[in-house]
């Protein structure tokens, strides 16, 4: 798994002009908004792309035979792609975290206790989003995954919809239960969030190992 991270790595550097691009886009964006908090989203979503496009590489012109002929299991290359994920995902919301602290203390436009909130808000949807795009990226390959994935996402959207106009024919509050929610301590709130995005980011790695072990290169 460590040769296939430094393979990784050493791809992401081949990119490094278009990283150094988001970053001055980050930058920009952190400066002349009034909520630079917004950044931290929108710079832990690009770097937990990155992930994509290594698996994208790997299929290329039939690469994974070759691949899997050296001595890496599948099981190894699916855990490896969810760590390269967590690391690049997680470095990425890192610095838009610390930046934007930094340029909302200075604009005093944020504190940093919301900036601090929103971040831990923006990092189990890091695991959500990789736990919903992998799987669909190892079954369906480049651009058939990214069909499959917004039809997914249009699915979710269909049953959410579905769940509100069943809540309102059963004269269920969901105002009254998302206050319930909040009144919940902060701790609780978070501990319960990061507990559901590691439950199902474990869950999408067992799905994605089934279906590396049954493809065929």
């Amino acid at each position: 798994m460590k040769g296939m991270l430094v393979k990784d790595f050493k791809l992401m550097k081949g990119h490094r002009n278009f990283f150094a691009t988001i970053a001055v886009m980050a930058i920009g964006m952190a400066i002349f908004m009034d909520k630079p908090s917004f950044v931290i989203g929108y710079m832990t979503f690009v770097g937990s792309l990155f992930t994509l496009s290594t698996i994208s590489y790997d299929e290329f012109d039939n690469g994974n035979a070759f691949l899997f002929s050296l001595p890496i299991s599948r099981k190894g290359y699916t855990v490896e792609k969810y760590g390269f994920g967590l690391i690049t995902g997680g470095v990425s919301w890192l610095f838009a975290t610390v930046f934007s602290g930094i340029a909302g203390v200075l604009k005093n436009t944020v504190m940093v206790k919301d900036t601090i909130m929103i971040a831990l808000l923006v990092l189990p949807a890091l695991l959500i989003l990789l736990a919903v795009m992998l799987p669909f990226q190892f079954r369906f390959g480049g651009e058939k995954g990214r069909i499959a994935m917004l039809g997914a996402v249009c699915l979710m959207y269909a049953a959410a919809f579905a769940a509100v106009r069943a809540a309102g024919r059963f004269h269920v509050d969901l105002i009254s239960v998302w206050n319930r929610l909040l009144a919940v301590s902060t701790g609780k709130f978070l501990a319960g969030i990061f507990g559901t995005a590691i439950a199902g980011l474990l869950i999408s790695l067992k799905i994605s190992i089934a279906i590396m072990n049954k493809k065929e290169f």
